[in-house]
């Protein structure tokens, strides 16, 4: 029974990590994918899997190198905040084009793009949240 409560704790834990992740993304970065994946906006739709995706691998490696919940909880948040910050300083740096604008023209090639940067990052944050 102790180890059915021990997944249940993790689980339950990480979905919320990652509904906290994906929402502190929505509300930080200036595209507001989920508007436009509404209006069928594919490249909008890329971004967000990816996004997603790449969140996943930092809270998949905050599970799997943790000692307790405490510790999975606070290297999760201290991974999901590492990847919003990165992506911001990505929509910063990008000079040849904006990214908002981009994504808001169904640009599916920035989506793309988007999709497979926020892929790698995660994956290197994930492997940084190793002891």
């Amino acid at each position: 029974m102790d180890l059915f409560f021990n997944y249940l704790s993790y689980a339950g834990l990480s979905f919320l990590l990652l509904i906290i992740g994906f929402v502190l993304f929505e509300l930080s970065t200036k595209t507001k994918e989920l508007k436009l994946i509404a209006q069928g906006n594919l490249a909008a739709a890329l971004v967000i899997g990816g996004k997603l995706l790449g969140l996943s691998f930092v809270i998949g490696s905050a599970i799997a190198n943790s000692v307790n919940l405490t510790d999975m909880v606070i290297w999760g948040a201290v991974g999901i905040v590492s990847q919003i910050a990165l992506y911001i300083l990505l929509e910063l740096i990008t000079i040849r084009f904006s990214i908002k604008d981009a994504i808001e023209n169904n640009n599916t090639a920035v989506g793309t793009l988007l999709l497979l940067i926020s892929l790698s990052v995660g994956w290197v944050i994930a492997q940084c949240l190793t002891y």
